[in-house]
């Protein structure tokens, strides 16, 4: 089950109802009662209708939103009250498809530029993962000097029965054949594990900054839940 939810919702917004909703990999399936979704371009116009995909909006107020920012309510207004007048914006890209679900696409600033083709890293790693020896994966933009930006992935693998180069192959032939040859990652670097906090979210600058072999420059690591895994990456990377 994929459901799609914020701190700041204060709750979960978008999930199948257990043994109501038909389920769909990868889909967080139909919003829950009375969440009043809508799918905006990048100017706030609202697209209607399915096979559509833009920027996660909520148009009308649920029970456990977000009322202010401690100590600085002008920071809650400007940052989820600002960008389309009369909604909140979830900052999350998303796709709507032909039955009317919803595939949650990442962060918008998330979003990696690979010759012109916007992806979000999280269609990456769904497609990533389709694969049977990911266990996960983390996806994360670096600087190429032909294509603008290029696609590193970080992938947590069974390594039963494989090579190191026969699986990263495999890795890209399906994300190739699942999205399409621009999205193929142009470095798969197989990791023990990602750097999360305790909490469980991926701590995305660290694995951007080992991309971009910004090692000197890795910031606070006090929150991670396994500090040692950065050092490990970075062995990794060398």
């Amino acid at each position: 089950v994929d459901t799609w939810w914020q701190t700041e919702t204060g709750g979960i917004l978008i999930s199948p109802l257990a043994g109501i909703t038909p389920t769909k990999p990868a889909y967080a399936t139909l919003p829950l009662p009375g969440i009043q979704l809508c799918i905006v371009d990048p100017e706030g116009n609202e697209l209607k209708g399915n096979s559509v995909e833009g920027n996660l909006c909520i148009k009308f107020p649920w029970p456990s939103m977000i009322r202010t920012t401690y100590g600085d309510h002008d920071r809650c207004k400007q940052t989820y009250f600002s960008a389309y007048k009369g909604m909140y914006f979830t900052g999350d890209g998303v796709k709507r498809d032909h039955d009317g679900y919803y595939r949650i696409l990442g962060r918008v600033d998330d979003v990696i530029n690979v010759s012109g083709h916007r992806m979000g890293t999280a269609e990456v790693e769904n497609a990533i993962n389709e694969h049977p020896k990911v266990i996960e994966s983390a996806v994360v933009a670096y600087p190429h000097e032909v294509k603008g930006q290029g696609i590193y992935a970080y992938v947590i693998c069974d390594m039963t029965n494989r090579t190191e180069e026969n699986l990263i192959n495999e890795i890209k032939e399906m994300v190739s054949k699942i999205i399409g040859p621009i999205a193929k990652p142009d470095k798969i670097q197989i990791v023990p594990g990602l750097p999360k906090t305790r909490s469980g979210k991926i701590m995305r600058r660290i694995l951007r900054k080992v991309a971009e072999g910004s090692l000197d420059s890795m910031g606070d690591t006090s929150t991670l839940l396994d500090p040692d895994v950065v050092e490990k990456i970075i062995e990794g990377r060398k």
